[in-house]
């Protein structure tokens, strides 16, 4: 066990890099499983879900080995079918082996997928989708099977634009047979990001970045070396941290267009930015942050990652703000901890009503999911006194060596460890 000690009251001042895209390596990982040559996947962040992924594959069979910053995949012609259920019940993303091995293999056994607690996140489009393309689903003690020699192309209509389901069906859909189309699919820059590595190993995708998506199948696809976006959640993050503390921070791997809604918040807080370049975004913390209004929505609205991020700057503006919550509705966990730092709000139903109280009071706390998790590491750069962020083990799923960055730029951060006690 691990916590982080942080003693707020410091303006972060410097440079701060940010690693490559979580929720995309993820899921190329996922996609390289359609291969019968070797992947190269770059700019990969050492964290725990990318671990956790890593033991997925080879649990199938794959290799998979760390080279620097990249990961090198290679995938035998003779795969295990099933997903192990202690792999796939702590994170909800290894759900996306089950497109890849149903069309390679022609069938998959999964459990159901875990991950944070944050609220449901029904696989009901994954599931539909791929019976669409001709798959036998079913369910049963608590797994997921699919069964399906050859998959056809067809129109899917996606009820909700779903990730997860659009990238699961994007990947089933490169080696089915004839033309499928994603309608309402996402249009995440991650969703993109597979496109453009499924079409390196010669898939025939177009449209990702909108709401329909068209992909031909082909007969089999080779190998890729690709380079990940940066990710725009830790980017998001290392802004706030900015904007928190009243300090200047140069953020390398802030995408601009990726974060439109993100900017456009914090412009309305007060924070003043300056997009230096394509990748490169300063931001300057006024001291004053203004009160603001948000709903999560699915991209390009504002993004649900960082609206646990938004609640902790909201809890130090002048006035009254309120965040509504709109796709998950377990996610204002870190509203109970921010409480015992001093803040003063009011949940009801899916909305957090803050009334901003200019400074916090430092405190322990625990993470009770990922993003939750570098909320209260925002708090705390922030709050006056020490306080201690007690299981990390979130924080580390999602971001890399967040200490040490953070250090890096003035943040009086430490990470301890907790000898375990016996009773």
């Amino acid at each position: 066990m691990e916590r982080l000690v942080i003693r707020g009251g410091v303006p972060l001042k410097g440079r701060i890099h940010v690693s490559g895209a979580k929720n995309a390596v993820l899921k190329l990982m996922c996609a390289s499983l359609l291969s019968h040559e070797p992947c190269c996947i770059r700019n990969v962040p050492r964290i725990k879900d990318v671990a956790t992924m890593c033991d997925v594959l080879r649990s199938l069979g794959a290799r998979v080995d760390w080279r620097g910053s990249s990961l090198w995949i290679e995938v035998p012609d003779k795969l295990d079918y099933t997903a192990p259920h202690e792999l796939i019940k702590s994170m909800r993303a290894s759900i996306q082996v089950m497109g890849p091995l149903l069309v390679r293999l022609g069938k998959v056994r999964v459990s159901l997928p875990g991950g944070c607690a944050i609220g449901d996140r029904p696989i009901d489009m994954h599931l539909r989708g791929l019976r669409a393309l001709g798959a036998r689903v079913w369910e049963d003690q608590g797994y997921i099977y699919a069964q399906g020699e050859r998959l056809r192309g067809a129109e899917i209509h996606l009820d909700y634009p779903s990730v997860g389901a659009t990238e699961n069906l994007m990947m089933a859909a490169a080696l089915a047979k004839g033309k499928t189309t994603i309608q309402n699919a996402a249009m995440e820059p991650e969703i993109i990001e597979s496109q453009e590595f499924l079409n390196k190993m010669g898939a025939r995708i177009r449209g990702a970045g909108t709401n329909k998506i068209e992909i031909e199948g082909v007969e089999e696809l080779g190998g890729a070396d690709y380079q990940v976006i940066p990710d725009r959640v830790e980017a998001g993050s290392y802004m706030l941290a900015a904007a928190m503390t009243g300090g200047d921070l140069t953020i390398e791997g802030a995408v601009a267009d990726h974060l439109g809604a993100v900017i456009h918040k914090l412009l309305e807080a007060g924070v003043e930015l300056e997009c230096l370049d394509r990748e490169t975004i300063r931001v300057r913390g006024t001291g004053l942050i203004r009160p603001f209004h948000l709903r999560t929505r699915p991209y390009p609205g504002f993004p649900t990652d960082l609206q646990p991020q938004f609640v902790a700057l909201a809890t130090i503006a002048r006035g009254i703000s309120i965040i509504t919550e709109e796709i998950y509705n377990n996610r204002l966990k870190h509203v109970a901890e921010l409480r015992r730092m001093g803040a003063d709000i009011v949940v009801e139903g899916q909305t957090a009503i803050i009334r901003g109280v200019g400074r916090l009071s430092g405190a322990v706390v625990s993470v009770p999911d990922l993003r939750a998790g570098a909320a209260l590491v925002l708090a705390g750069l922030a709050a006056d006194g020490e306080t201690v962020v007690e299981d990390v083990g979130h924080i580390d799923r999602g971001y890399e060596g967040i200490e040490g960055k953070l250090a890096a730029v003035g943040a009086q951060i430490r990470r301890e460890g907790i000898e375990e006690r016996a009773c």
